[in-house]
């Protein structure tokens, strides 16, 4: 089954739709990886904050690999730099951590999760005594320099950014020996990021869509917020079906979408949905 990619300023073909494990209870997260590359999905974007590498890895470790379906190189790996390992020294021995736990020998793609470092420590989020995170002086760009020498060191093929507004992309790039090749934000009806999409897309960085439907299952949702599949807008809008848009006329490019979902009926369908829509149509904002 063919996977419809965009290729990033390194060369990389990355697909355009793919599988995320945010949210994915301890004991499902295999069994939804195994289902996604089964249905045809060839990217498994991962976090070591999410705390299921591991199992991730499980799932890859039967699939993929000599004598298995499919190849390394088949399967687009992505994960990400958490917030409390963005001093330098940390950010090489999480990378080699993540790669241990998913059983492979280099990320297609290692994002910085957040601009923002909090304290150092095994603590996910450190908090004062009053809640609040405890937050470091370790500015990103300090944290991208460490993360260039994991592309120097063959531990990542591409590096990119998360959750970074328009002026820290350009600080980055300032500063940059590798280029970021992607920058992963929210991006739905209800979040369109049309002024980022352009920003990103002018200066060659592929922009991926997480939470395409909204997330209704977020922990800080309310009562009475609308729900993006039982709208019209989630029909219309092209943040709606992951084709975000592939070159709208401001020149912003978002393309690529991460799905989540435990049940392969629901990834069978996501991914022929997908694959109609990047076959057939050519949306604009």
């Amino acid at each position: 089954m063919s996977c419809p990619c965009v290729t990033l300023s390194t060369g990389q073909k990355m697909p355009l739709v793919g599988l995320g494990t945010w949210k994915s209870a301890p004991g499902q997260v295999m069994q939804a990886v195994l289902s996604a590359l089964d249905c045809g999905y060839r990217h498994i974007d991962c976090a070591a904050a999410y705390g299921n590498e591991q199992e991730v890895g499980e799932a890859l470790r039967e699939r993929v690999g000599l004598g298995k379906a499919l190849q390394r190189e088949d399967v687009f790996v992505t994960s990400k730099l958490w917030n409390t390992q963005h001093h330098p020294d940390d950010v090489e021995p999480a990378c080699r951590k993540s790669l241990a736990d998913l059983g492979l020998d280099y990320l297609d793609l290692y994002l910085m999760h957040w601009p923002m470092a909090f304290q150092r420590g095994a603590e996910v989020m450190p908090r004062n005594a009053d809640g609040s995170i405890r937050y470091a002086d370790t500015h990103y760009r300090d944290t991208w320099k460490a993360m260039e020498a994991l592309v120097d060191l063959g531990l990542a093929r591409a590096i990119g950014l998360s959750n970074f507004n328009a002026r820290q992309v350009d600080d980055v790039l300032s500063i940059a020996e590798h280029k970021p090749a992607v920058n992963q934000v929210e991006c739905h009806p209800y979040l369109i990021q049309a002024r980022l999409l352009a920003h990103c897309g002018d200066r060659g960085v592929v922009v991926t869509a997480y939470s395409p439907l909204g997330s209704p299952d977020r922990p800080w949702a309310t009562p009475g917020e609308p729900r993006c599949w039982t709208t019209r807008a989630c029909w219309t809008s092209p943040a709606a079906t992951g084709r975000l848009p592939p070159r709208s006329s401001s020149g912003g490019r978002c393309k690529e979408e991460l799905s989540a979902s435990l049940k392969a009926s629901l990834l069978l369908e996501s991914s022929r949905t997908f694959r109609y829509l990047t076959s057939s149509c050519q949306m604009k904002i």
